[in-house]
């Protein structure tokens, strides 16, 4: 088999301290690593090892199941498969050890007020068609398919633009994003271009607080030339949203571009930074955040997007 299936500044840093409680030196974590136990240890001896491990994997991010024939005679195809097995040992040379990432992760959460992260695990999936399937996460655990952040280095065939993302610099923020979406509440519904803008936006702006000497270009996923270009046209950017009565669309179709991972924003020409809404929610929430001195919990529980743009009173 080729995979297996589981279950994935500015003034607004003052607010650091306010929002955010936690010691410097970070919450102690640790990553169960999956993907070594699978591919270290003999075929035959495979399901008494997961059994011995007890509920270390006991989680619905992995659906690891050694009690499951089935399960087991599938697990052992892809631990015997060829191109798996090359796929680990490259992965593993570049991230056998994550006592950086876990130190990395753990400042991290210390400033994360509220929520508490016991468990994280590392595996390989081999599964490079989706890049949104490199993190799987719920309320209070959190997977990594590491071998997404070594496809540079596995000569995945990805896009350019996925494999600059794709690096070993991102993960950390990559993690702390997807934590924060966990816990960001949607609005019933279809969602507007609005809703997806903010929504980003708060995650963005989680991301600053709680990793605050993290480069804007790691939280962003730009480039320096792309932040540069948004810096410089975020009224044009906004302008044409407003021409075009786009920000209380819910037609999917007609905005994915200007939300979907990509090199560019078509609309905006080949110098384009993508994703430019996320931008713009993110000083949308940051100056919400400036006038309301609400708290994260009561941001990330606020559905109406509206009401966060007409409120903060922004404008570019």
């Amino acid at each position: 088999m080729t995979r297996v299936h589981i279950r994935v500044r500015s003034a607004a840093t003052v607010l650091l301290a306010l929002l955010f409680g936690g010691c410097s030196h970070g919450e102690d974590i640790h990553f169960s690593r999956l993907e070594q136990v699978i591919f270290n240890t003999p075929t035959a001896d495979l399901r008494d090892s997961l059994v011995a491990r007890g509920d270390e994997f006991a989680t619905p991010l992995l659906n690891v199941n050694p009690y499951d024939p089935q399960y087991m005679e599938l697990l052992a195809d892809f631990a015997a498969d060829t191109s798996m097995r090359l796929i680990y040992h490259i992965t593993d040379s570049l991230y056998h050890d994550l006592s950086w990432l876990e130190r990395e992760l753990g400042r991290a959460l210390s400033r994360a007020e509220g929520m508490h992260y016991d468990r994280f695990y590392t595996l390989v999936t081999g599964d490079f068609d989706d890049y949104n399937r490199r993190i799987f996460c719920s309320d209070h655990e959190l997977a990594i398919s590491l071998d997404h952040y070594a496809v540079g280095a596995l000569k995945a065939g990805v896009p350019q633009y996925i494999e600059q993302l794709s690096r070993r610099q991102y993960m950390a923020a990559d993690c702390m994003a997807a934590i924060a979406r966990a816990h960001i509440a949607l609005p019933d519904g279809d969602m507007t271009l609005l809703d997806y803008a903010i929504a980003e936006g708060k995650t963005l702006f989680f991301l600053e607080q709680t990793m605050p000497r993290t480069d804007d270009t790691i939280l962003l996923r730009y480039t320096s030339q792309q932040l540069k270009w948004m810096q410089r046209n975020t009224e044009q950017v906004w302008s044409w949203l407003i021409k075009k009565q786009m920000l209380y669309s819910t037609d999917l179709l007609q905005f994915h571009n200007i939300i979907d991972e990509a090199p560019k924003t078509n609309a905006f020409g080949e110098e384009s930074a993508p994703r430019t809404t996320s931008y713009i929610g993110w000083q949308i929430v940051r100056q919400y955040m400036r006038r309301t001195k609400c708290t994260m919990k009561e941001l990330f529980e606020n559905t109406d997007s509206r009401q966060i743009l007409v409120q903060s009173g922004w404008r570019p």
